[in-house]
């Protein structure tokens, strides 16, 4: 016994982590210093470029008249958006069930899971605890000393498995009409191309010359923040929804998104929108929005892509269409069909014309080299 003791004794120690085993080390002589007050350039948003300054998104528009802005939270913790309808595109403390739907296939979907499938799930739950109840009650030991031998039923069994089979196809056949309309749109009047980073988003309208990035907006008090990075205020957005450039869509037309990553797989994903694709590397996937409620709606990367995963949000602000066309000729782009404006051609001077000839052969430039990448 006196050896089993002694080989528990040395098993523990064994086990004893080495931590616990050593003796505390002496406190260091001086604190660590604290950290800056301002973090190094490119922390706040790229670990390899420092960030450029923002304009609040109000100065963005200004071309294309006022923007659509939040007022600060209600009692629920709501923003509410204007002109649109309150409540609209952003999250509500304490709200239960889906957002708002603003989109046809949002509210056809909306419509097939509120009215249709949780009456559904409620009947079968009361009829299945019922069921139950019934059974422990009427059948129980007291009620039924001399238990039944019957080992089946012909006609509940054929109960048990035509009720679920009809189920399923009351459930499928509207599913089946979801994803038919979902993933048939019709055709596109504005395309946006969509690439996810770590960690933030990159937009395209390659059919009016504008693209952009767009990153979160932090708060006044985050330290990670740059000073020359503009903080979120309440006109934004929520905290951790507002971005610094917003995309912009027209009011009742029907905008396609191509959704790609350049990096990991990311989710891009509105709830108001009904909305949710994947972003993966190496793929374009394609989903589509009808918005006729003009406002600003929020999502956020719904895919685990990383340590900053949580700040990846995305804002969409629905215009009307003569707003957006200001807003693309703000972005240096041009509505397709549309012709730039020529710059006024001056008159050379005298002295001009007569040296024209002379320093024409000098300054001629191959066709081979022109700035071809002047749009990347």
């Amino acid at each position: 016994m006196r050896l089993i003791g002694w080989a528990i004794a040395l098993a523990a120690a064994g086990l004893t982590p080495a931590a616990a085993q050593t003796p505390p080390a002496a406190a260091p002589a001086a604190a660590a210093p604290a950290p800056s007050a301002t973090p190094p350039g490119g922390t706040a948003q790229n670990a390899v470029q420092a960030d450029a300054p923002t304009a609040p998104v109000s100065e963005q528009s200004a071309a294309a008249g006022p923007t659509t802005m939040a007022t600060p939270p209600n009692s629920l913790g709501a923003y509410k958006e204007t002109p649109a309808a309150k409540d609209l595109g952003v999250p509500i403390l304490g709200r239960k069930g889906i957002q708002e739907q603003v989109t046809p296939i949002g509210e056809e979907a909306a419509s097939f899971h509120n009215n249709w499938l949780l009456p559904l799930c409620a009947i079968i739950s009361v009829f299945v605890l019922g069921l139950l109840l019934w059974t422990m009650i009427r059948y129980r030991r007291g009620a039924n000393p001399t238990p039944s031998r019957n080992s089946h039923n012909t006609a509940v069994e054929v109960i048990w498995t035509l009720v679920p089979v009809l189920i399923l196809v009351a459930i499928a056949i509207p599913s089946i009409r979801l994803l038919r309309h979902q993933y048939t749109p019709p055709p596109a009047d504005v395309t946006i191309k969509v690439t996810g980073h770590q960690w933030y988003w990159s937009y395209e309208y390659p059919d009016h010359g504008v693209n952009f990035d767009s990153y979160m907006l932090k708060e006044a008090n985050d330290p990670t923040r740059q000073p020359n990075q503009r903080a979120r205020t309440d006109a934004d957005g929520p905290p951790l929804l507002a971005v610094d450039q917003r995309i912009v869509i027209p009011q009742g037309k029907v905008v396609k998104f191509l959704v790609t990553a350049d990096d990991v797989i990311h989710s891009f994903a509105v709830p108001a929108f009904w909305l949710k694709m994947d972003a993966n590397p190496g793929q374009l996937h394609e989903t589509w929005a009808k918005v006729d409620k003009p406002g600003v709606y929020f999502g956020q990367c719904s895919e685990l892509c990383g340590a900053r995963h949580a700040f990846m949000p995305i804002a969409v602000e629905v215009v009307p269409q003569a707003q957006f066309a200001a807003w693309v000729a703000s972005k240096g782009g041009a509505m397709p069909g549309s012709k730039p404006a020529a710059a006024p051609a001056a008159a050379p001077s005298t002295e001009a014309a007569a040296t024209a000839p002379n320093t024409a052969a000098a300054i001629e430039q191959p066709a081979t080299n022109q700035p071809a990448t002047a749009q990347n």
